[in-house]
């Protein structure tokens, strides 16, 4: 399938992604903005879910974060939350700029943290006409109170309290790793799954994919609340794909913010894990599902 490498800037970086056009259509046509979770980067299956929608008649725009894969950005692997959230807002201005794509018919996708992003998007951005939020990161502060033990928690913070003070300092940022497969190792994402996910999806299609990231990004991730406004997405069709053995994004947490959620509205429940989604069954169950909501909402 065609698609051509972009670049667009977001404030002060460049962000690098590809564009698939819609295919078999000539007047303009949706477009549909692609975002990622954590520390991924787009080759990490993006581009299936992408030529899924390319091939109904929509327009796709995927892309990776700033510091992240192909795009600019400094310090390298550094997640800030709410930056993210408005580089999304930067690709969707880029997107409806382009001559393929009407402007007047803009959905987003994202999964996992980039679940979150879309959310936090939608509620605010009225360009949004469609939405679906896969496995989606609904709390930071539901994450760690589940992730992490309580009696680990006064630790963590005094990690977190003593990073403020050495990048105050001048110092470089810490790194620490993206994924461990010791659910009690000190990553970001300490799973059998994710480190499976990860390490094997970044050797077969994603060399640019390094297991690190910055120790301050744990704390802006604890920060992001993107489900308190989920009720605001409302009138844009809202689909949400939730994995029901997920324990990356904890699926009870998905289950309250999808009731939070105002019509219209769909839920869609997949018996599978977090990473499952990106393959096998429940990959063609959840572009299939995405697919069809796009198509009838932006119809």
């Amino acid at each position: 399938m065609s698609r051509e490498d972009v670049d667009f800037p977001a404030d002060d970086v460049t962000l690098r992604g590809w564009f698939y056009p819609a295919e078999g259509v000539v007047a303009r046509a949706p477009v549909i903005v692609m975002v990622h979770g954590l520390t991924a980067v787009k080759e990490m299956h993006l581009d299936d879910y992408a030529e899924t929608f390319a091939r109904a008649g929509l327009n796709v725009l995927a892309y990776d974060h700033r510091n992240f894969g192909a795009s600019d950005g400094a310090p390298r692997q550094d997640i800030d939350s709410i930056q993210q959230a408005r580089d999304l807002r930067h690709a969707i201005t880029y997107a409806t700029g382009r001559e393929e794509v009407d402007p007047d018919r803009v959905g987003i996708w994202g999964s996992s943290h980039g679940g979150g992003l879309v959310l936090s998007v939608a509620a605010v951005d009225r360009r949004v006409r469609a939405v679906v939020a896969q496995v989606p990161f609904i709390s930071g502060s539901g994450q760690l109170t589940r992730l992490v033990r309580p009696d680990f928690l006064p630790t963590m913070r005094a990690y977190l309290d003593g990073e403020r003070r050495n990048l105050f300092d001048g110092g470089e940022p810490t790194l620490m790793p993206a994924v461990d497969a010791d659910p009690m190792g000190s990553a970001l994402m300490a799973s059998a799954e994710a480190w499976e996910f990860f390490t094997k999806t970044g050797q077969e299609r994603a060399p640019s994919w390094r297991n690190e990231v910055t120790l301050r990004s744990l704390e802006r991730i604890g920060e992001f609340e993107p489900g308190d406004g989920i009720h605001r997405i409302s009138p844009s069709p809202l689909l949400m794909i939730v994995a029901d053995q997920d324990i990356s994004a904890y699926a009870e947490l998905a289950f309250e913010a999808y009731e939070r959620a105002r019509e219209p509205k769909q839920l869609v429940v997949l018996p599978c894990g977090h990473f499952d989604v990106y393959t096998g069954a429940a990959f063609e169950k959840s572009s299939k599902a995405a697919c069809d909501h796009f198509v009838r909402a932006l119809r």
